[in-house]
């Protein structure tokens, strides 16, 4: 059995500290060089992911969170043909800037009949208002802890594409809590 294809999209602005935990994440990961996992990063989503999205079995959606579970937590946002069924017609919002993980997931299902399972990786972030390139100390362990986690994740693909029902946490570090 051929092993899911991964993509790994890690988004966030490196130029407003935390919020650049994403990108970190995915240069991590590319970094690795996993057979089987491919890895995008960038500000924010786009439409144009979706396509991406499209040509995968899993997705995973790599952003830093504002509050919730430290050092990290990850949830599974379903699968995209159930994201997109849930909506109403129309129902996927977006903008040409900007998308949330669930709405990539949708378009990759309407525009592109593909059904990636899709998952969000929170890395909790502590400074986000101040302009500046590099992570808080405080961010750059969460990072670590969760590049601990990850890593066998993605060699072993063990959370499996149908791991948790949409909503539900996959894993998390202590506490819970939600992605920003």
């Amino acid at each position: 059995m051929t092993p899911p294809r991964l993509l790994v999209l890690g988004y966030g602005n490196p130029g407003r500290r935390d919020d650049g935990l994403g990108p970190a994440c995915a240069a991590a990961v590319e970094r690795w060089g996993l057979p089987g996992v491919t890895v995008s990063s960038d500000y924010q989503l786009t439409v144009e992911d979706a396509a991406a999205a499209a040509e995968h079995d899993v997705v995973l959606f790599v952003d830093a969170a504002c509050t919730g579970a430290e050092p990290w937590a990850l949830r599974g946002l379903g699968r995209a043909r159930d994201i997109a069924a849930s909506r109403p017609a129309g129902g996927v919002s977006f903008s040409s800037h900007s998308a949330a993980p669930e709405d990539v997931l949708a378009l990759a299902a309407l525009l592109f009949h593909a059904d990636p399972a899709g998952f969000v990786l929170a890395i909790r972030g502590y400074e986000f208002d101040e302009f500046g390139e590099g992570l808080s100390p405080a961010a750059a362990a969460n990072l670590a802890a969760a590049l601990a986690a990850l890593e066998p994740m993605l060699r072993n693909r063990t959370w499996g594409a149908d791991a948790a029902p949409a909503g539900r946490p996959v894993a998390a570090a202590a506490g819970s809590g939600t992605d920003r």
